[in-house]
């Protein structure tokens, strides 16, 4: 029995059944870059941004996303969290940003660490708008994951900047 979402009649669908998949430790790690220009990286370094601490607010809202990515991507298992990292830094670019998402559970926590990166690059996004129209949000991708029947994956890493 597959556990990837099928389509039983056209327009349904179900979610994969974990049921009979066995608990394992599962680490995911996601990236993401924000594009900004130097003005705008400017006032970033120095606390400059009218809406506040940035890099604060980013990852706040990206930890509280990991726990909600159940309700954002529908057919999505929830997941008990035991660990959410995320890492921003400024660099010669725009923002570097990086998720670490842990869990013991059934299925994987790639879409967590995803979503981590994705939705504080949203929020530099909003925060330095405006500043900058032409802010780019790109190179969302996953890096790591270990555990489960898959195997583990690990990504070449190109330098940050």
């Amino acid at each position: 029995m597959s556990n990837s979402p099928k389509q039983d009649e056209p327009g349904k669908v179900r979610m994969s059944d974990v049921s009979d998949k066995p608990v394992s430790s599962r680490i995911a790690v996601a990236s993401a870059k924000v594009f900004l220009n130097a003005e705008t990286l400017d006032a970033l370094r120095k606390g400059e941004v009218s809406k506040g601490d940035v890099l604060t607010i980013a990852k706040i809202a990206g930890v509280m996303a990991t726990k909600r990515t159940s309700d954002l991507i529908p057919l999505c298992h929830p997941i008990r969290i035991s660990k959410v990292d995320l890492r921003l830094e400024i660099c010669d670019y725009g923002v570097y940003l990086e998720s670490e998402v842990k869990a013991d559970e059934k299925t994987g926590v790639e879409m967590e660490a995803l979503t981590a990166v994705t939705i504080a690059a949203l929020t530099i996004y909003d925060m330095c708008k405006p500043l900058q129209k032409d802010i780019e949000i790109g190179e969302v991708r996953l890096e790591l994951k270990t555990g489960g029947k898959s195997g583990d994956f690990h990504r070449y890493r190109e330098p940050k900047s």
